[in-house]
């Protein structure tokens, strides 16, 4: 007898895609450094890494970024990317957030502090990271999991799944 072979494969969602998926699915925001692309696409890696994986990827990095848009809250493009990403890590059951050593990434230092006290962060923040120290800091008391490489993340990550 013949059976189909079915692919466990990931499901990646990216703004500006509604945040309508299977919550009985466990579910991965990539937070961390972007900076308008000057940061290495480790999200695009993280994906391949957990393609065969049933999970959700909630991946913020936009295919239709445009950078002359005005980061204000009365441009409606920006705003919809920000609220996107805010509501994607309320839903999200773990948010993998890492901190480029080249990057300063203001974003994610200021997620790092909205969900802190949330239970669902894991941190990789290498060595170099300018602001490393601090980071390393609020790891600590509110006992949130840290990395210092992306391998040790994606690790960590699936032990999760």
């Amino acid at each position: 007898m013949w059976l189909p072979f079915f692919r466990i494969m990931a499901i990646i969602i990216k703004p500006p895609t509604p945040l309508t998926f299977d919550k009985t699915i466990k579910s991965i925001f990539l937070a961390g450094s972007i900076e308008m692309g000057m940061a290495e696409n480790w999200q695009s890696t993280l994906e391949k890494e957990l393609e065969d994986y049933k999970v959700i990827i909630l991946n913020p990095r936009r295919d239709s970024w445009d950078s002359s848009w005005q980061q204000s809250i009365n441009n409606p493009l920006f705003c919809e990317q920000v609220e996107w990403e805010l509501n994607a890590q309320e839903q999200a059951d773990i948010i993998a957030m890492y901190f480029a050593p080249k990057t300063k990434a203001p974003i994610t230092l200021l997620e790092l502090g909205l969900f802190a006290a949330s239970k669902k962060l894991l941190v990789c923040c290498p060595e170099g990271f300018w602001r490393k120290g601090n980071v390393d800091i609020v790891c600590h008391k509110y006992n949130i999991p840290m990395c210092q490489t992306l391998s040790d993340l994606l690790s960590k990550i699936k032990t999760l799944l």
